[in-house]
């Protein structure tokens, strides 16, 4: 009647949202030249020859092979990766990983048949005041003990 178009006539754009429960992959066989940024799971079969930048777990299979740093919330390494690794929780070097690069992570679990070559960096949580006191601790009891001697 007023030649309006009302609002339900103007579709609002919505951004996509990321699949839940969905990871990208690359297969094996498959090589790729380049940085890769993702905020979902990621998980590399084949060969990546760039950098890995990941909001998620980012998982490196056994055929897997990434030449380039990795960053990312999580980290499960199976296949071989030549550079930094940073990761905000748990990083997992599995068994038959090949790592040769410095390591930077809150907790980190290596299997016995893996294999590290590089520096480990532990970010934890804990308070320099907290440590302070405990080694306040330890030193009292060396003082005993040597007095004790």
């Amino acid at each position: 009647m007023f030649n309006q178009k009302s609002k339900s006539e103007n579709p609002v754009e919505q951004k996509p949202s990321a699949p839940s429960g969905q990871a990208t992959i690359i297969a094996a066989g498959t090589t790729l030249k380049g940085d890769i940024t993702s905020s979902g799971d990621i998980r590399i079969d084949g060969n990546l020859e760039g950098n890995v930048h990941c909001t998620a777990k980012v998982v490196i299979g056994s055929n897997g092979s990434v030449t380039g740093d990795i960053s990312g919330a999580q980290a499960d390494i199976m296949g071989r990766v030549t550079g930094t690794i940073r990761v905000k929780e748990l990083l997992q070097l599995k068994g038959g990983s090949q790592v040769q690069g410095n390591l930077h992570a809150n907790k980190l679990q290596i299997e016995p048949s893996a294999n590290f070559n590089g520096q480990c960096h532990m970010t934890g949580t804990e308070k320099p005041a907290m440590a302070a006191s405990s080694n306040g601790l330890a030193d009292k009891k060396t003082e005993k003990l040597v007095a004790q001697a």
